[in-house]
C-alpha cells in the first residue's frame, strides 16, 4: 500500500476517532478495499491503481471475455462502471441510463434507472452525449445528468430520493462530468463553456440536495469564494478583484472557464482540487487580459469551498487548451526531499508537478517533444514571468481571419479528459495521449444566450512527416521525463489503469483493449471490443477471481465524426476531419466487455 493510501486510511481512523464522523466514513474504508471499484477515480488521490495482482506480467497473455453487457445507447461511452459488493452499477451516455448489475447472478439487472430529459439539450453537447459517471456514498448512487439533474438513487432499488438542478440548459449550460462524494457533501461542475457559460464548482448536502456552496471560476472575488489577501499564487496573495481585473468590462460574465472534469481530496489538507476550463469565446482578441481564473488548478477547503491556492497555467489562452484535466496526488521525493505533490498533465503539452499543500511550482516539462505554442515555463522564481508560459509568437492566434498553421498540440490537447494513472510500485504515471496539430483561425463572434460562442476554425492532423495520432507513455513526474512511449495510429482516448500486477491497461479508438508490462511498456495483450474504447478501465475481484473491465463505444471529441454523423472536416470543432479515417477501424455501439484470466 502506498504511503498516500495508508495516509487516508489513518485520516479516516482518526475522524471516527474524534466522533467527526461524516456521510462517507464508510466510503473511505471502501476504497481502500481492492475487491471493490468504489469511485470514479479509484480512489481520492485519482491514482486508478489496484492492489489486485491475480492478473500479471507473465499471465496476462492469457486473458479472455468473461462476459458483456449491453446499455442499449450509441454514441460516446465514457467514465467506467462502479463495484460496489456483489453489484456493479453501469451508466451510458444521453439519456443517461443506470443499470445496477448483479455479479452474483450472470449479470442480472436488478434495476434500472432512465430518466426523462429533453433531447434538445443534444445540440448543445459541445463534444457528444458523453457522461463520466456516477458516483456512491451514503447508500447512493449519483448521476449528474445531461440537462444538469444531480439526482441521489437508493443503491438498492434505484429510486430517486432527491434530485437538484445544477444549470440552466437555455443558456448552454450541460452536465457531463463525474460527482465526487466528500464527507457530506456532493461535487459536481458544469459543461458548456463553448455556450459562454460561467464555470462553477457547487457542493450540495448528501442526504438533502440542499446547497452548501458554490465558488465560481471568474468574476468578483466573493462569489468565486476567493480571500484576496489568504488565497495564493505562487505563495504570494492573489488581490483584490483579480479575476475582474484581468477581463475588460462585464466579460467575465460569459468567460466560459468551466469545471467538466476531474476531482481529487486530501482528506489530511481537507482540500479538493480541480482544474477550469477554456475562456469565452476561443477569439482571444477579443478578451484581452490575463481572463484570470480560466485555465486554473484550484485547491479549496471542502467544507467552505473557500479557495486555499490557484495556479493559472495558460494565461490568455489563445487556444483552448482547458485545464480541466485530473490532479493526481501522490507522495514523492523531489531532489531527496519528501513532498506531498499534485501531477496535472493539462491540455496544452505541459505536466506540471506542484506541491499542493500551497501550489509551488516543481516540475513543468513538455510531456510531447512536439509541443510548439510555447517553448517552455519560466521557473526562474526571481523573473517577473515566473511560472508563465514563454510563448512561441508564430503560433498565436490574436489576429482575427488569420489562419495559423501547423500549432502542437491541437486544441483537444496533448491529453484531453482520459485520465492518467499512477503506480506507488513503479513511481511512474501511465499517461494516454493525443499527438496531434491543428490550424487556426478565429473570427469575431456575437454572444446570445443558449448558442454557440467559438469564434474559432480548426482543422486538426498528424504532426508534420507523421502519420500517427497517439502514444500511451510512462511519466516520471520527479523529473519530467518520458520513460517510454508506445505510438497508437489515433489518439488514445481511453482512461488508464495499472495495477500491482505490473500491469498497465488502456483501450484505442479503434477498439482494442490493450496490456502492457508496466515498466517496459512490451505489449502483453490485445482484444478488439466491438466499438472504440474511450470508457475508463477498471478492476475488480469477485468470488475469488480479478476481473478487468472497460466500456467501448465511439464518441467523445476524437469521435464526434462517427458519434454524429458528422462529415464536414472542420466540423465537431475541428476533430471530424483529423479522424475521419477512423470509420475504417469501428463502428458505433455501446458494450461493457469483461476480461478475466481462464
Amino acid at each position: 500500500m502506498s504511503y498516500l493510501l495508508l495516509k487516508i486510511c489513518f485520516s479516516a481512523a482518526a475522524m471516527l476517532a474524534t466522533g467527526a464522523a461524516s456521510a462517507n466514513d464508510e466510503l473511505i474504508k471502501m476504497s481502500q478495499n481492492p475487491k471493490e471499484w468504489v469511485m470514479p477515480t479509484g480512489n481520492y488521490a485519482n491514482h486508478r491503481y489496484s492492489q489486485l495482482k491475480q492478473i500479471t506480467s507473465d499471465n496476462a497473455v492469457k486473458l479472455q471475455v468473461a462476459w458483456t453487457f449491453s446499455t442499449g445507447v450509441l454514441r460516446g461511452h465514457e467514465g467506467g462502471p462502479l463495484v460496489i459488493g456483489n453489484v456493479m452499477y453501469v451508466h451510458g451516455p444521453f439519456p443517461n441510463p443506470v443499470f445496477a448489475l448483479d455479479l452474483n447472478d450472470d449479470g442480472k439487472i436488478l434495476w434500472k434507472y432512465e430518466p426523462k430529459q429533453d433531447p434538445n439539450v443534444i445540440p448543445i453537447m459541445c463534444c457528444d452525449t458523453v457522461n463520466r459517471g456516477a458516483a456512491y456514498g451514503d447508500g447512493k448512487i449519483f448521476l449528474y445528468q445531461a440537462d444538469t439533474t444531480l439526482v441521489a438513487l437508493d443503491a438498492k432499488t434505484g429510486k430517486a430520493a432527491w434530485s437538484v438542478k445544477n444549470g440552466d440548459t437555455s443558456k448552454g449550460e450541460t452536465g457531463t462530468s463525474a460527482p465526487m462524494v466528500v464527507k457530506d457533501k456532493v461535487l459536481v461542475g458544469n459543461s458548456g463553456g463553448e455556450f459562454g457559460v460561467r464555470g462553477s464548482m457547487t457542493a450540495y448536502d448528501i442526504k438533502t440536495g440542499k446547497q452548501a456552496w458554490r465558488a465560481y471560476s471568474v468574476g468578483p472575488d466573493g462569489e468565486m469564494l476567493i480571500d484576496p489577501q489568504k488565497t495564493t499564487e505562487h505563495g504570494k496573495p492573489v488581490g483584490t478583484d483579480s479575476s475582474l481585473k484581468s477581463w475588460e468590462g462585464d466579460q467575465w460574465k460569459i468567460g466560459g472557464s468551466t469545471t467538466w472534469g476531474w476531482y481529487s481530496y486530501d482528506p489530511e489538507l481537507n482540500l479538493v482540487y480541480y482544474g477550469s476550463a477554456n475562456p469565452g469565446t476561443w477569439n482571444p482578441s477579443q478578451r484581452p487580459g490575463d481572463n484570470k481564473w480560466s485555465m486554473t488548478i484550484f485547491a479549496r477547503d471542502v467544507d467552505s469551498g473557500m479557495a486555499r491556492w490557484v495556479y493559472q497555467m495558460t494565461p490568455h489562452d489563445e487556444w483552448d487548451y482547458d485545464g480541466v484535466n485530473e490532479m493526481i496526488l501522490v507522495d514523492q521525493n523531489i531532489g531527496g526531499t519528501p513532498r506531498k505533490l499534485l501531477v496535472h498533465f493539462d491540455r496544452n503539452g505541459f505536466a506540471y508537478t506542484l506541491d499542493r499543500t500551497n501550489g509551488e511550482l516543481l516540475v513543468a516539462e513538455k510531456y510531447d517533444p512536439v509541443v510548439n505554442w510555447a517553448t517552455k515555463v519560466d521557473m526562474d522564481k526571481s523573473s517577473r514571468t515566473y511560472g508563465r508560459p514563454i510563448l512561441d509568437p508564430k503560433y498565436s492566434t490574436q489576429k482575427a481571419d488569420v489562419n495559423v498553421r501547423g500549432i502542437c498540440p491541437a486544441a483537444l490537447g496533448t491529453k484531453d479528459q482520459q485520465p492518467a494513472a499512477f503506480s506507488p510500485e513503479t513511481g511512474l504515471f501511465y499517461v494516454p495521449t493525443n499527438h496531434v496539430c491543428m490550424d487556426y483561425e478565429p473570427f469575431k463572434v456575437n454572444y446570445t444566450a443558449g448558442q454557440p460562442y467559438v469564434g474559432a476554425t480548426l482543422s486538426m492532423y498528424p504532426p508534420p512527416g507523421e502519420n500517427r495520432m497517439g502514444n500511451f507513455i510512462a511519466w516520471d513526474a520527479r523529473t519530467g521525463k518520458i520513460v517510454w512511449s508506445n505510438k497508437e495510429q489515433f489518439s488514445v482516448w481511453s482512461g488508464a489503469l495499472v495495477t500491482a500486477g505490473n500491469v498497465a491497461f488502456y483501450g484505442t479508438l479503434e477498439g482494442y483493449l490493450k496490456a502492457v508490462d508496466a515498466k517496459t511498456g512490451k505489449e502483453l495483450y490485445r482484444f478488439k471490443t466491438p466499438s472504440g474504447i474511450i470508457g475508463n478501465v477498471i478492476t475488480y475481484e469477485h468470488n475469488g477471481k480479478q476481473y478487468v473491465a472497460v466500456l467501448s463505444g465511439v464518441g467523445g471529441w476524437a469521435g464526434i465524426g462517427l458519434a454524429a454523423g458528422l462529415t464536414e472536416p472542420t466540423a465537431g470543432l475541428g476533430a471530424v476531419g483529423g479522424y475521419a479515417a477512423l470509420s475504417n477501424y469501428t463502428a458505433l455501439g455501446g458494450q461493457l466487455t469483461v476480461f478475466s484470466l481462464p
